[in-house]
């Protein structure tokens, strides 16, 4: 018994009546092999052994006559090996040897020579490893590239942008996914693990942030997939867990990013894993551990997996007007515990368990990366990020049916602002000059979602001759509740006179002035606001699809899969009538010239889901006063809502918030005095659920491929890629007024001088609107189809599914594995254009509901990306590798300068709740959208392990550099959209970089791995 069994014995045997006690999550795979002769003829009736040593698994299949033999319903633990039987026919060959991947078949092709002739050994020789099934477009990272490639923080998401198809994304909000597929909006991506559900369906990001502990290996389909994948129009990353096998396996870990003096300055903010900026103080040390092994061997395994990571940040309270320039520190805590539990309850059922438990909290403890930085801790706030997932499902494998069924509940909690301090009022403190010199008190708004969610899914399989027929249904159901809006107990915003400021300096309260402190003054007040609504609300979504598939062996060498699915999301009936008939067919075909190439050609109807923020915002953001009422009602009789429409069916009572005039905080009426207000308050955007409902989005894919295995270790590939994207969800303003074009004649170097030499804005704003380059907002109300009423609102908002997109893609693949080589290297290259005419769900038209005038560049397109990673294994123990990223620039959305202008807002249609994400203000007279391009980026990172023996095991020493040569990127990093330097002032103004990749960093590790 080696060291570890026996200090595991206990766990194992306390385990032991868990793992009978409950069922479990088995995640089907299954295995294809064609049977071939070495010059590439089928070859039938050929015994094939299929093994799995690390479970006791072992079955023998015999080749059809088409020389095809399969194996379906198996569980991904352990290592599966494939390889003839030795007859008096053929000699038997090197066995081939695979991991599964979750809710997949993989193909195996065994090449036979005649028996008696000699067979030379050299790695892998007689296995390929194409895919000869279907035509999905996908691309994979196994545990041997993943703990080998320089990753930072163990953050496998981060890791996918080694892959083909995968950027480094640019969102609407920092927490926003870091990765693109297809130059999607990173939201439109469906995240699963071991095939079920891993989305928080509020945005749709990440719910649990699988470690690299518990991830066996991750795929990405980015086009062309089986039926039984859905709910996105775009791009899937589906992980595959570890574990347990008949021998105890795991590790013990430490890593450290250990920050200055080794990195290098910036004068620019990084990032830290949760998406949020963090200045040169910044440090990352992270542990944890991992164990697999049998519980009763050959029958029952688990595998457990803890990681926990702790950020440190040192952020700067720069406050000298009120006596305070003081350092506080936050730190960032992420608990990450997962679980799974295998049993082979008989030959053909297994059972098994998966449970993953995240508990993420985000620190913000006021302060900020530079001089400026004004929040004080009673302001700061934490962001919670809490998930739990439970999965059980059943398999059975045999030789005609094989059926697996799963039962997943999960719940997410995100709290985006929780206070640190008690509850009360915020105040934002402005000094004579105007400028805000401090913010004490509440964080200012709430913000706590919870989402609880059941999924169930079952398939079926039968084989019949040479068809294998798939039926299969999938249902989520997702309950939410958020409690939002701004603060009950009021936001002020006051300026204070130089003796007031004084009096608070001196004070000497430094870090702990808080709003008390300051309302107790009785300064002037320049706003005021309360929320009067601050309740909790939410509804459900109901998501539910059923799909046949057939995947008909026309030939030996031609495989064609016929598939339909049928998908209904809840929320498109919220408002109006559901959307019922998105009935979805698909077609792949693969065709195998010989053993050592496949072609393939796929085409469908790939249909989305709504994201649940669309049907919040339009509960949060609505209100049901009986102003607003008349303006639906004038909007419905001049035809812009239907006739018809019942439009109180469209409002809620939201969250409200009103600013009462008050010229002091002790003339400002108390929050509870501001309710009788409820009725009159006004709003700038009031947002309505959709009046016929919405569509779910959807786009109609098409890919040929090619794939040549020209040796046993080394393969190329071509995949041609289109993609039209149908229903995405944009805002329009049912309210808005008349269109505004600038007159570009007046728009002239003398006319721009003139207007830049004006003392103010205002100054600036009149000779602008003299010259017919600006409206005013008073005139466009004029041209709006409503007037603006006491309990109305100015602007009608309402997400709408009519967005489109364009995307098309050459992708050129050059793969070696291994082998007996002492090197190993992915090399792909992608040649892509993505267009659109919305980014986000708050996206709308810059100028009068036009959204021909946006068609244009996505924020995520770039033309051409190059991605190469290599291993080199000099040594015994040694392993370096070695991961470019070079990229061509991203879309500049080019917009007005108030300098010149005196406003942003050309049209005066005012600003829309959504441009605090997307950054879409009205664009510089003359520009499209997004017409400007930044430079190439360019990331090389470089990882180097080495192992030693020891302890029955191995210690391995780890050190990473990222961005090597310090590269300073302006584009091509994940990023959020308002901050990036992806929006520039038009009319030749010199670039202003706000922001930048992340320089050159390092990270350091010791493992010991058994």
């Amino acid at each position: 018994m080696t060291l570890f069994a026996r200090l595991s014995a206990g766990a194992a045997a306390s385990a032991l009546a868990i793992g009978f006690a409950l069922p479990a999550s088995a995640q089907q795979a299954g295995i294809q092999i064609a049977v071939v002769a070495d010059d590439g003829r089928a070859l039938p009736d050929v015994e094939v052994l299929v093994e799995n040593p690390g479970i006791g698994f072992r079955r023998i299949v015999r080749s059809d006559a088409q020389g095809l033999a399969r194996v379906e319903g198996l569980t991904t633990a352990g290592e599966y090996r494939v390889s003839a039987q030795a007859s008096d026919r053929f000699e038997p060959g090197e066995p081939a040897r695979l991991s599964l991947r979750a809710n997949f078949s993989s193909s195996v092709t065994l090449r036979l020579v005649p028996a008696g002739t000699a067979i030379v050994v050299t790695g892998r020789r007689g296995i390929t490893a194409l895919n000869s099934v279907n035509a999905e477009v996908s691309a994979s990272l196994g545990r041997e590239e993943l703990v080998a490639l320089p990753i930072e923080g163990r953050d496998v998401l981060g890791a996918l942008i080694r892959l083909p198809g995968v950027v480094p994304s640019t969102g609407f909000f920092p927490e926003a996914p870091s990765i693109s597929i297809n130059g999607s909006n990173g939201l439109d991506t469906h995240y699963l693990i071991d095939g079920l559900d891993n989305n928080e369906n509020f945005l749709g990001g990440i719910k649990f942030p699988v470690p690299l502990g518990f991830t066996r290996e991750v795929t990405v389909l980015a086009n062309s997939y089986s039926a039984a994948y859905g709910r996105t129009a775009n791009g899937i990353v589906n992980y595959t867990t570890p574990s347990g096998t008949n021998d105890y396996h795991g590790e013990v870990y430490a890593l450290v990013r250990p920050g200055r003096p080794f990195d290098a300055r910036s004068p620019f903010p990084r990032r830290d894993l949760s998406g949020n900026p963090v200045g040169e103080s910044f440090e990352r040390y992270q542990a944890g551990a991992s164990l697999g092994g049998p519980i009763v061997r050959d029958r029952t395994f688990f595998y457990a997996n803890f990681e926990y990571t702790r950020d440190r940040n040192v952020q700067i309270v720069d406050a000298p007007a009120l006596g305070t320039v003081a350092n506080v520190t936050g730190n960032n805590q992420f608990y990450l515990g997962s679980l799974r539990l295998d049993h082979r309850l008989t030959a053909d059922w297994t059972l098994g368990l998966r449970a993953n438990v995240g508990r993420v909290t985000i620190d913000r403890p006021g302060g900020g990366l530079g001089g400026g930085n004004v929040t004080f801790p009673s302001a700061g706030s934490d962001q919670d990020r809490f998930s739990t997932l439970v999965a059980a499902t059943a398999s059975y494998s045999g030789d005609v049916w094989s059926y697996d069924g799963a039962l997943q509940f999960s719940r997410f909690r995100w709290n985006y602002g929780k206070p640190k301090g008690p509850a009360g009022p915020q105040v934002t403190i402005r000094d004579p000059s105007g400028l805000t010199v401090g913010v004490v008190g509440h964080p200012g708004f709430v913000f706590d979602d919870v989402e609880e969610s059941w999924q169930t899914t079952h398939r079926v399989q039968r084989r019949l001759g040479n068809h294998r027929l798939r039926f299969g249904a999938d249902l989520i159901h997702s309950d939410f509740s958020l409690l939002g809006g701004g603060n009950p107990d009021g936001n002020y915003i006051v300026d204070l006179t130089a003796s007031q400021l004084s009096q608070l300096a001196a004070g000497g309260r430094g870090l702990a002035l808080s709003a008390d402190d300051v309302l107790a003054l009785d300064p002037a007040v320049a706003n005021y606001s309360v929320e009067l609504r601050p309740q909790s609300f939410g509804t459900g979504q109901t998501q539910i699809a059923f799909y046949v598939e057939d995947e008909w062996q026309l030939s030996p060498r031609l495989t064609a899969t016929f598939g339909v699915r049928w998908d209904y999301d809840s929320l498109t009936a919220k408002g109006g009538g559901g959307d019922y008939d998105n009935v979805a067919p698909r077609l792949a075909l693969n065709y195998r010239p010989d053993a050592r190439s496949t072609l393939r050609f796929g085409a469908g109807i790939f249909t989305g889901k709504l994201s649940y923020a669309v049907i919040s915002d339009a509960l949060q953001r609505n209100t049901t006063s009986a102003g607003f009422l008349t303006q639906l009602g004038s909007l419905q009789a001049q035809g812009i809502i239907p006739a018809g429409t019942d439009v109180s069916a469209l409002t809620f009572a939201g969250n409200l918030g009103v600013s009462p005039p008050c010229a002091t905080v002790s003339t400002c009426p108390t929050p509870a005095e501001v309710q009788a207000l409820r009725e009159t308050a006004t709003l700038g955007e009031a947002r309505i659920l959709g009046p016929t409902g919405y569509r779910s989005p959807w786009s109609l894919q098409l890919s040929g491929g090619y794939q040549y295995q020209a040796n046993d270790t080394l393969t190329l590939s071509a995949d041609l890629v289109y993609s039209r994207t149908h229903n995405l969800v944009r805002l329009r303003d049912l309210n808005a007024p008349a269109p505004f074009t600038p007159n570009l004649a007046n728009l002239t170097d003398a006319n721009i001088a003139l207007l830049r030499a004006q003392q103010d804005n205002a100054a600036r704003f009149a000779l602008a609107e003299a010259l017919g380059l600006v409206r005013s907002q008073a005139a466009a109300d004029a041209t709006r189809p409503v007037a603006l009423v006491a309990g109305g609102a100015r602007q009608i908002t309402v997400s709408e599914t009519a967005g489109e997109s364009e995307y098309r893609a050459l992708i050129l693949q050059l793969a070696k594995a291994r082998g007996s080589d002492a090197y190993a290297f992915r090399l792909s290259y992608t040649l892509s254009k993505l267009s659109n005419d919305t980014d986000d769900i708050n996206f709308r038209a810059s100028n009068s509901n036009d959204f021909s005038a946006e068609w244009g560049p996505s924020a995520n397109d770039r033309r051409h990306v190059i991605s190469a990673v290599g291993y080199l294994y000099p040594l015994k123990g040694l392993t370096l590798s070695v991961a470019g990223l070079f990229q061509s620039g991203q879309p500049v959305n080019l917009v007005p300068d108030a300098r010149i202008f005196g406003t942003q807002d050309l049209n005066g249609d005012g600003a829309s709740f959504g441009e605090n994400f997307v950054g879409n203000s009205d664009r510089y007279p003359g520009a499209a959208r997004n017409s400007a391009r930044l430079p190439w980026s360019a990331t090389v990172d470089v990882g180097l392990r080495y192992a030693i023996p020891a302890f029955d095991g191995r210690i391995e020493l780890s050190a990473d550099v990222f961005n090597l040569f310090n590269a300073n990127n302006e584009s091509g990093f994940a990023n959020a959209a308002t901050t990036s330097n992806q929006v520039q002032f038009g009319g030749g103004a010199p670039f202003v970089q706000r922001n930048a990749g992340p320089p050159r960093q390092f990270q350091f590790g010791a493992a010991w791995k058994f």
